[in-house]
């Protein structure tokens, strides 16, 4: 069968939780491939498990996927709200005997799993309503309705990064569409929806590819079109274990608030099981060029921490100091609500951007690095700035504060001063600057301290230098 010239791609997830990494890639190349293609990605949201779908964990996906940048066409669906048109096509397949009502009682079904336990056969649901007519007994009892399975012969899926998968029609147990209580199950409602929502591509974890035997055989009943099939693999830790928290597998926004940016995420995330070549820095316009379902591996992905960290490292430094300035604040006003920083504070830290941008992988390392920056007075000493303010140390701060005072506000003619005046005390260059850095920043370590008294500015420099002096 010939694909769709359009292609469209959902991303389907469940509003029981957060918007893991799992799901988080998998949007991603849901959303590449439509890109890709000029198609079309959209979003479903399958809350039909009631007690578990929050408000909350909506919120988190819509949140992670916008901080991704992974923007979805259209509005978002929400299945529970499909529930009388998932019911219509159970009762459909139901008159027309694709379906069937079962009458079997949890009690009877439990007990048929024992037994089947007990004989080391496999536990699967028996047929015994499939060819039986409802007696008078059955009049006001409660019952599901269940899809007549093929019961020979074989179910084949042509995945587009599985291969070829086949499974024994005899394994596949006549499934239920409709719950007693008359809500339809997860398997009916994707189905219904892939289908009224045009879907033609279903890019998703390998772990529901056991789930296609069964879905596909609603499709055929219904003559509807197959969807093209490709089930990535999944996640694993660096230890090759499934992925935990341990390992990292945390929400996607708590990637956001750990200090990386959307830009880094998306690489890092297409190459956990996708690759082009040898090529690991793959910007978001070449993944969109690039991107094809050939490309996706068989074997599970391995989560690896300092690979993000490198990535990011990258994109920061790629980024014009303008920007990353802009994004730091940004960061720093969600990490510190109620705290505002005004244009004086965004042009000291796109001044020394260049020097501090090299010494950072996040934005948290790198609003830590700045934070002398947003201040004015004294910074608070750290321990190791405190030791080198000894008596003598201070004494001479002063007595550099007033050579500073005359002199031209640029970073040649301050290193010249301040050399001038380490040459005439007697003393190392390194006697007077590592104080000098101590009382600027609060810390023994920063870019280069010519560069902090420039960017500072005079007046907020020497009011640093003279508050630390005696």
């Amino acid at each position: 069968m010939t694909e769709n010239p359009v292609p469209v791609l959902r991303f389907a997830p469940s509003p029981t939780g957060y918007l893991h990494i799992g799901g988080a890639r998998t949007a991603l190349f849901n959303w590449l491939y439509a890109r890709h293609t000029g198609g079309k990605f959209l979003l479903r949201i399958e809350d039909t498990d009631r007690e578990r779908s929050t408000a909350e964990a909506v919120s988190a996906i819509f949140n992670g996927l916008t901080w991704l940048g992974l923007t979805w066409d259209g509005e978002p669906l929400f299945q529970f709200a499909r529930a009388d048109r998932h019911r219509e096509i159970a009762q459909d397949l139901l008159s027309r005997g694709m379906a069937y009502r079962c009458y079997a009682t949890p009690q009877e079904l439990e007990q048929m799993r024992a037994e089947q336990k007990a004989k080391g056969i496999s536990v699967r649901y028996d047929g015994r309503w499939r060819n039986r007519q409802p007696g008078p007994e059955q009049n006001g009892m409660p019952y599901v309705i269940r899809l007549k399975m093929p019961q020979s012969g074989e179910t084949v899926v042509n995945d587009r990064v599985q291969g070829t998968v086949r499974w024994s029609n005899e394994q596949l147990d006549d499934m239920v569409l409709l719950r007693s209580d008359g809500t339809p199950t997860y398997m009916l409602a994707v189905v219904v929806d892939d289908h009224d929502m045009g879907v033609t591509h279903v890019i998703r974890g390998v772990d529901h590819l056991n789930n296609a035997a069964r879905q596909i055989q609603i499709i055929r009943v219904m003559g509807w079109r197959e969807p093209v099939y490709a089930h990535v693999p999944l996640i694993h830790g660096p230890d090759g274990a499934k992925l935990s928290k341990r390992h990292g597998a945390l929400a996607v926004e708590a990637y956001r608030d750990m200090g990386y940016l959307p830009e880094a995420m998306r690489n890092y995330l297409l190459r956990l099981g996708w690759s082009h070549g040898d090529d690991e820095i793959i910007p978001t316009e070449n993944a969109t060029d690039w991107f094809d379902l050939e490309g996706i591996g068989r074997s599970a992905a391995r989560f690896d921490l300092k690979k993000l960290d490198s990535l990011n490292a990258h994109y920061m430094r790629e980024m014009s100091d303008g920007a990353l300035a802009d994004e730091t604040i940004a960061f720093a006003e969600r990490r510190m609500p109620g705290r505002s920083f005004d244009a004086n504070a965004r042009a000291r830290l796109a001044g020394i951007m260049p020097l501090l941008k090299t010494r950072a992988k996040t934005l948290v390392e790198l609003l830590d690095k700045s934070e002398f920056l947003f201040i004015s007075g004294p910074p608070p000493l750290d321990a190791a700035a405190s030791a080198v303010l000894q008596p003598e140390t201070r004494k001479r701060l002063t007595a550099l504060a007033q050579a500073l005072e005359s002199c031209r506000w640029e970073l040649s003619p301050l290193e010249e001063t301040t050399r001038a005046f380490a040459e005439k005390e007697g003393i190392p260059l390194g006697d007077i600057a590592q104080p000098l850095r101590a009382v600027l920043t609060g810390r023994t370590a920063s870019p280069p301290v010519f560069d902090i008294l420039a960017v500072l500015g005079r007046e907020e420099a020497l009011t640093r230098i003279r508050a630390q002096g005696e």
